[in-house]
């Protein structure tokens, strides 16, 4: 080593490396200068440094090529993560349109026109919009609000998080997006300089990017609620007209105590039961709605002419304007289909909406169309509902099936909402909260204790409170709606900034689909007092506290900037920092990318010792959904070699797993061994702006390879620690077949013996 120091590692049992095979560390080093990316690999017996194009080794998630049986498993896997709450909407639909607003009559203009509306609306947004446009518009194949917002965020280079850094541009994923750079139009160029000249305008982005997130958030409280208790709701069919009531609002609230109270155990272990319940959901309804066609009125299809729409305006007129709020609602659940993307692939959900949850769906409510057009007199008795269209025979087995959909379904939005506040917590919009992993196989699977809380009370409150579907449909349609106009709104700005295209595509989307859109926001706005304000009051809630917490957070990171310690006055301090230096490794955490923490001073002045290699350590969000494992550390040099200060930044995407275990660890200790290690032999290096040399360098975990012992002794020799070692503790896994041990040789020099014994002795007389 070139250094008055040894940084040394050993790490046994890489299974994966034949005994012929010769052991190689990979070490990922980006030229920022020159915009291009190499990889280096050294061979421990010579050190030969070979290069080659980064991206000719790796290639983008969303250029993999599928086989036909794992698109079809993972088509089939999606009805129950995707499709549950789409899937149930045929169980309030029409009771929530024919609640007040318009009555049904026997010209059937009402009933025909609703149907009308409904088909041209599933067919139109879920369909046109979602599965053929919005789902292309995938961040390296993650969906959602944050993925539409982090891919305008790089192409427009706004960024809402503070410790941005010109090398995070070199990850593969910033630019492997569906969406390659390419030159941009006139327009384009123009509304991008815009965005990076106006910070208001970049705050609007944000804004509108949370007030879509906390839509989601609202939706995750209401649609448990109307699933539940519409699905329990079938029993009013097989009691008492007086007694019913005192049966649906308990057994709802019960079975959503049960469902929030097992969230802690994870769906790993019932996940597989979810997709067979929607399927059966899905054949069952599409079966009876068969049935009741052709039983009913096989001329119902006529009703799918848009002149129906036209017709029920016309004579309900205004009635009918308000009675859209309920018709939405055969919508609710189409944002799952890009939210979830992540979990599927794009040609995964679009055969399984195409194939089977459409034509089930408009099955099913053509079916209760042409039930509804033979009984008139069902209103004077019941509520329109779906269960009324149920053979008598089968309402109990399909009571039972819809609740299970229903627990499905909710089930699907709860973990989407969990998911959602991860993202913002990761992106500094939402305050810490602990975050379990219900799975250690199936990423994505997370458990937000306090968060799942409020949802069960919210939930429960709105059960309780509103004790109907009607104003239950009206809460929950204006969250879907809000949410399907901020998607709207985001793919515009995508149109031009990200896919390139002419500004009059962009204003023949929004133009379409806003206005269809806007025309059932209207609607639902409406129902304020009846039910919408409850979502609405929510996102206030959360976005307030999402809007304090960027802007505490971007506040002290511009303190933490003001204020840290010059390099100057660092470098006057000497190599020992005027402080005892004592073995082993000093973490500081800290959110700078570059130069010394304020903090850092005040441990100088105060403490007696300090550990002879220290590392700032600056873990931090980038605007991608995903770092690979072999770019997620970057590391530098801070001072001189003598020194023996580093710093460490670990980057993760808003969608990855933030680890804080003994493999983190692992790889912490690793990559710095690693750069020091190369430091001498790897000529492109970069600097962060402070004169820090900094690499991207590739972890033991990441390849199931590490350093071999520099001095050439037998592995078995480091069982014990020596006098100058330290054996990290952190880095043993019981049941792990790789174990890693990594010991830090201190120079035996009489002064750092003497420092240490002094301290030693100090603490021991304590």
């Amino acid at each position: 080593m070139a250094e008055d120091w040894d940084l040394r590692a050993v790490v046994r049992g890489c299974s994966a490396v034949s005994s012929s095979a010769t052991t190689t560390t990979t070490i990922f080093s980006t030229n920022i200068s020159s915009r291009t990316n190499h990889v280096f690999t050294f061979e421990p017996r010579n050190n030969t440094v070979l290069f080659g194009e980064i991206r000719d080794l790796y290639t983008p998630f969303t250029q993999h090529k599928e086989s036909w049986r794992t698109v079809l498993t993972l088509a089939y896997q999606s009805l129950g993560v995707v499709y549950g709450d789409l899937s149930t909407s045929p169980l309030y639909v029409y009771k929530s349109t024919f609640a007040e607003d318009i009555h049904h009559t026997e010209s059937n203009d009402e009933i025909f026109g609703v149907l009308s509306f409904i088909f041209w609306t599933i067919t139109l947004v879920p369909l046109f919009k979602y599965v053929f446009i919005v789902l292309r518009a995938d961040d390296n194949g993650e969906g959602g609000t944050f993925a539409l917002y982090s891919l305008l965020c790089r192409h427009a280079r706004v960024n809402s998080l503070p410790s941005c850094q010109l090398a995070d541009e070199q990850l593969i994923e910033y630019n492997g997006s569906s969406s390659e750079m390419t030159a941009q139009s006139g327009f384009a160029a123009r509304l991008k300089c815009t965005l990076e000249k106006h910070r208001v305008l970049q705050k609007v982005l944000l804004v509108l990017a949370l007030i879509g997130t906390c839509m989601v958030i609202g939706d995750g409280v209401l649609t448990p609620a109307i699933s539940v208790f519409s699905a329990v709701s079938g029993v009013e069919l097989s009691t008492a007209k007086e007694h019913h009531k005192y049966i649906e609002v308990p057994a709802a609230c019960i079975i959503l105590i049960g469902l929030f109270a097992l969230q802690h155990y994870g769906t790993h272990r019932v996940g597989f039961l979810f997709a067979p319940v929607i399927l059966l959901w899905l054949m069952c309804i599409s079966a009876i709605g068969v049935y009741n066609i052709i039983h009913w009125n096989p001329h119902v299809y006529q009703a799918l002419s848009p002149y129906y729409m036209y017709k029920f305006l016309k004579k309900t007129q205004s009635r009918g304007w308000m009675s859209l709020g309920g018709i939405l609602l055969c919508i609710t659940g189409s944002e799952a289909m890009f939210a979830d993307l992540g979990h599927f692939s794009q040609l995964s959900i679009q055969i399984a909406f195409t194939s089977l949850v459409y034509p089930s769906l408009i099955l099913a409510y053509m079916g209760q169309a042409a039930y509804l057009s033979q009984h008139h007199a069902i209103a004077s008795e019941y509520n329109i509902g779906f269960y009324v269209s149920v053979p008598e025979k089968l309402r109990w087995p399909v009571l039972v099936i819809a609740i299970l959909a229903a627990v499905v379904g909710s089930q699907a939005i709860i973990t989407g909402t969990f998911s959602i506040i991860k993202q913002c917590s990761a992106l500094g919009c939402f305050p810490k909260v602990k975050i379990v992993h219900t799975s250690s196989k199936i990423h994505g699977q997370i458990y937000i204790p306090e968060i799942n809380w409020i949802l069960m009370i919210l939930c429960l409150a709105v059960t309780i409170g509103f004790r109907d579907t009607r104003r239950l449909g009206n809460a929950s349609g204006l969250a879907v709606i809000t949410v399907m106009l901020v998607t709207t709104c985001l793919m515009s700005l995508v149109i031009v900034l990200c896919w390139h295209k002419n500004i009059f595509f962009a204003i023949a989307f929004v133009v379409f689909f806003g206005t269809i859109e806007s025309l059932y926001f209207s609607a639902s706005l409406i129902k304020f007092l009846e039910g919408a304000w409850v979502p609405i009051a929510l996102s206030l809630c959360f976005l307030a506290a999402m809007c304090t917490w960027h802007y505490g957070t971007l506040k002290r990171y511009e303190f933490d900037v003001q204020n840290k310690v010059s390099v100057n006055w660092l470098l006057s301090l000497g190599q020992t920092l005027g402080i005892k230096r004592v073995r082993g490794i000093g973490l500081i955490h800290t959110e700078l990318v570059s130069g010394v923490p304020a903090i850092f001073s005040h441990f100088v002045t105060n403490l007696p010792a300090f550990h002879q290699v220290l590392v700032f350590l600056c873990v931090k969000s980038v605007p991608v959904p995903h770092v690979r494992p072999e770019e997620r550390f970057l590391v530098g040099r801070v001072g001189p070699k003598q020194f023996r200060m580093y710093r460490c930044i670990v980057r993760y995407g808003y969608r990855d797993v933030h680890k804080d275990d003994i493999e983190f660890e692992g790889d912490l200790v690793c990559s710095i061994a690693e750069f020091v290690r190369s430091e001498a032999e790897t000529a492109v290096v970069e600097t962060n702006g402070e004169g820090e040399r900094m690499s991207v360098v590739g972890t033991c975990s990441t390849y199931m390879q590490g350093l071999e012992d520099l001095d050439g002794r037998d592995v078995d020799e480091m069982d014990k620690p020596g006098p100058s070692e330290i054996l990290s503790p952190k880095l043993k896994k019981k049941k792990s077949k790789v174990k890693k041990k990594v010991r830090f040789v201190v120079p035996e020099t009489p002064k750092i013996e003497e420092e240490t014994r002094g301290v030693d002795g100090a603490n021991g007389g304590a």
